[in-house]
């Protein structure tokens, strides 16, 4: 199918360099094929895009085994993302939303032009894709105020005029990967076409489970899409797009990584690492034993070894999405209209203690629904002026459960035992009740605080309902055959109600307890209080740009940009405490009610505002064989949002302040010889925090200051998360016939990044070193009777790379053990892949 519309034309600058390398070619010298992106809406040569873009192909995904945004990563530098035991992190140039569900992201996903704003779906596999376009820094005009890092535009295969299909099948040996790829496409009749694709993957993972005696994370996903496209008439045409997906993981990549003698005062832990107080304590008095806890001896797994101590844990996700995209040429004038229809229901069970021994868990459910409609109206190209404008309206609604879950005796029996050395300090001690305490000793309530939670949930339940409404225009002023000028502004409103409740109940029977000594325990040892908060916000924001392009050659175009973005405010889904400073319940034997806990969470946060300059090169060099592109770029965000980890079980939402970042980016290609090819890019990027006082403190981290009982941690002047002073990767790619049907292709793929703090609270030990990875894809195919048989090798260099880390909860804050948590990579894997296509 062929869309009849502007929006496929090139500037005369492209079509220039299609004749230098056409003309090349006449002498026989390696040239490169043209790269068309949609970066700015119209479909354009990629050497003539005035943004720091990279754009990788569904035929290079798909040959490198490619199958979620957590694997792109590695072809595209300053791009992180990885997941975390309760959520999505996702990165553009060291910046990031965080883990919560009350979230947007500040990378942007578009699935042909619509937003996928949500975290939960970037960990949704990949699917039958055109290509995937990376846009760094941000793009507030044509993707919307929210992409205010970057953006990621995924674009489905569409339809062709000829009949095609394909069939795949990958098995990798060591983690028993399977996946099965299946496509069809082409004309029905002079009318319509369709694209019926399916993928279907299974894989066993990586890491062994100790405790439950299989290997993990086990993944099983299914998708589903077909593509209708109408041509109507010659000018109206119409594409239908329809996917299911579903994809269940049972387990997780999560270990513990670092485990240290407890400094606790509670002789029961003094000198034990939190493993070995899990595997065997004995809690009494003098020669009394009252209780003992033996856990599962897996629990003494307590170091990097891909092993892991876990009882289980999942994650069932099911999605589906509906896109209409309806185009009408009006002379040179092209209209579009997009329908999105989507949403996904999460159903997750976290062992959030990431041990063997059933501490606690957390189940979450997370239903999502949207619906968005987007008016876009582009001018033809060649004239004085030329603008893309538009109007956007979306609403989305979302539901969130979660709830930590105490189900066995382990840690009710251990925190008895904290409470009873430290003379009641965990709970509260009546002085004159003598009917309970000591594990049922009554001494006044000594030794008791651990009762109160056995067999405790916490039901939590967050909702946010959002309408968003916005116009945007941009502007190209041809000022001379060599010089352009764009202009563009974004205007959006937006409407949000937030609630959130969290009950203090009972697992068997689902009846809330009443207020009482469980409120103490739970606030001193959770960082947790009942609460019920409600909130609508509005805010209107206005984002401009102003953008200068001039040719100064045939081969090199200059660039320069000056941009404003804003993302918007919203409800915290995550946070255990409501914002205000109150005393959660007085403690009954103190003379001073002053003296009870009290903890602050938060719940509202407000919008995060970032100013951009940018200015780069795209070059064309040999005639045709090179090309080198460069951006430099600084960045000023201000009051960023961040979710902080309380040092307990939740995280808190909040503005930061304010932080810079600044670098530079490299990308080209080189036709080395007509066999030979080489890719590579390589990005530099320093990023600061100046205005941050309200960090969290790592373990052991002496505190700036206190506010209401809550230590903080100044992180001014200092680095983010996932940082690394450099990163970039280099492809070589070399084919060639060795008869005249059979072709053989040979890849190797060099990833490499600068060493990068894992975790959030930039604890100094949870340092990645910098690291080499290398893939190697090796192939031979008929290319008349279209099968292709190829080895691959991923991470051939076989390195142990953590992708996130955190504090092990409860592991410091009640057993005072130094410990963490880390999220480990695929070390190195041997895959055989088969494809048959047909025409």
């Amino acid at each position: 199918m062929t869309l009849k519309s502007p929006d496929f034309g090139f500037r005369r600058s492209a079509i220039a360099t299609a004749i230098v390398l056409c003309s090349s070619y006449s002498v026989a010298a390696p040239v490169l094929e043209e790269v068309i992106v949609t970066a700015t809406i119209r479909a354009e040569s990629l050497q003539d895009v005035p943004v720091s873009v990279n754009a990788v192909s569904g035929e290079k995904m798909m040959e490198a085994g490619i199958s979620k945004v957590e694997d792109l990563q590695a072809y595209v530098p300053n791009l992180t993302m990885s997941e975390t035991g309760i959520g999505t992190n996702i990165y553009i140039r060291g910046i990031g939303s965080g883990i919560n569900p009350g979230f947007e992201q500040s990378v942007g996903m578009y699935f042909d032009g619509v937003s996928y704003g949500r975290a939960q779906l970037t960990r949704a596999p990949f699917l039958d894709l055109e290509r995937v376009e990376v846009l760094r820094g941000p793009q507030n005009i044509l993707f919307g105020k929210n992409s205010i890092a970057g953006a990621l535009s995924l674009i489905s295969a569409r339809p062709g005029q000829e009949f095609e299909g394909l069939v795949s099948g990958t098995y990798e040996v060591e983690t028993n990967e399977r996946v099965l790829d299946f496509m069809v496409s082409g004309p029905i009749n002079d009318e319509f076409g369709a694209r019926l694709a399916i993928r279907k993957r299974e894989i066993d993972g990586h890491i062994e489970n100790l405790t439950l005696n299989r290997d993990e994370p086990q993944r099983d996903e299914q998708t589903i899409r077909l593509i209708v496209d109408w041509d109507a008439t010659p000018d109206l045409s119409a594409s239908l797009k329809m996917e299911l997906g579903k994809f269940d993981v049972n387990g997780r990549q999560i270990e513990i990584i670092n485990d240290q003698p407890s400094t606790s005062t509670t002789s029961q832990f003094t000198g034990k690492t939190y493993g070995q107080i899990l595997d065997n304590t004995v809690i009494g008095v003098g020669p009394i034993t009252l209780a003992t806890v033996d856990a599962d001896s897996s629990v003494l797994n307590n170091y990097q070894d891909f092993k892991r101590s876990s009882n289980g844990d999942y994650s069932y996700n099911d999605t589906h999405n509906i896109t209409l995209n309806v185009d009408y040429a009006w002379g040179d004038h092209q209209f579009t209209f997009i329908t999105g229809i989507l949403g996904y229901e999460t159903d997750e069970l976290c062992d959030c203690d990431f041990t063997g021994a059933p501490i606690f868990a957390v189940a979450a459910e997370e239903e999502y629904s949207q619906f968005s409609q987007e008016f876009r109206w582009v001018s033809p190209i060649g004239e004085t002026f030329e603008f893309i404008g538009g109007g956007f309206y979306q609403k989305s609604e979302l539901d969130f459960f979660d709830s930590i879950q105490v189900s066995s005796d382990i840690l009710p029996d251990l925190l008895n035992a904290d409470d009873l050395q430290k003379g009641g300090a965990n709970g509260e001690a009546p002085p004159f009740d003598l009917t309970g305490g000591l594990l049922g000793l009554g001494l006044g309530g000594i030794g008791d605080a651990g009762d109160e939670i056995r067999n405790l949930g916490t039901p939590r339940n967050f909702s946010s309902d959002t309408e968003l409404f916005s116009v945007f225009l941009q502007t190209t002023w041809n000022i001379t055959d060599l010089f352009r000028a764009t202009f563009g502004v974004r205007y959006s409103y937006e409407e949000k109600d937030g609630s959130r409740k969290l009950e203090l109940s009972d697992l068997s029977t689902g009846a809330i307890r009443p207020v009482g000594e469980v409120d103490t325990v739970v606030a001193k040892n959770f960082s947790a209080e009942r609460h019920d908060l409600k909130g609508s916000r509005s805010e209107g924001n206005f984002a401009p740009s102003i953008n200068l392009q001039y040719d100064w050659s045939d081969d090199v175009m200059l660039y320069t940009t000056l941009s404003r973005g804003y993302k918007s405010g919203g409800y915290d889904a995550r946070s255990n405490a409501s914002p205000e400073a109150n005393p959660v319940r007085p403690i009954q034997n103190i003379t001073s009610p002053d003296s009870a806990p009290i903890i602050v969470g938060s719940f509202e946060y407000e919008e995060e505002q970032a100013t951009s300059f940018e200015a780069g090169a795209k070059t064309t060099l040999l005639d045709g064989a090179a090309e080198l592109n460069i951006a430099a770029f600084y960045t000023k965000y201000d009051d960023l949002q961040v979710s902080i980890f309380d040092g307990t079980l939740g995280f808190n939402v909040g503005n930061a302040g304010a932080a810079t970042t600044m670098g530079l980016e490299l990308d080209g290609r080189m036709a080395l010889t007509e066999n030979l090819m080489m890719t590579g890019a390589l990005a530099f990027l320093d990023f600061e925090f100046t205005d941050f006082a309200n960090g969290q403190c790592y373990q052991g981290q002496t505190p700036d200051f206190n506010v209401s009982g809550t230590d903080y941690c100044d992180y001014k002047g200092k680095s983010n998360q996932y940082v690394a002073d450099y990163s970039g990767n280099l492809t070589f790619v070399y084919s060639t016939m060795v008869n005249k049907d059979i072709e053989f292709r040979g890849g190797v793929d060099f990833v490499f990044t600068g060493s990068y703090n894992s975790s959030q609270n930039l604890d100094p030990s949870q340092e990645q070193d910098a690291y080499v990875k290398s893939n190697v894809r090796l192939s031979l195919g008929d290319v008349t009777k279209g099968w292709e048989a190829a080895f691959l090798v991923k991470n051939l260099t076989d390195e142990t790379v953590i992708s996130y880390s955190n504090d092990t909860p409860l592991s410091s804050s009640i057993f005072g053990s130094t410990g963490h948590y880390g999220f480990i990579e695929t070390p190195r894997t041997y895959a055989i892949q088969a494809t048959y296509r047909w025409y």
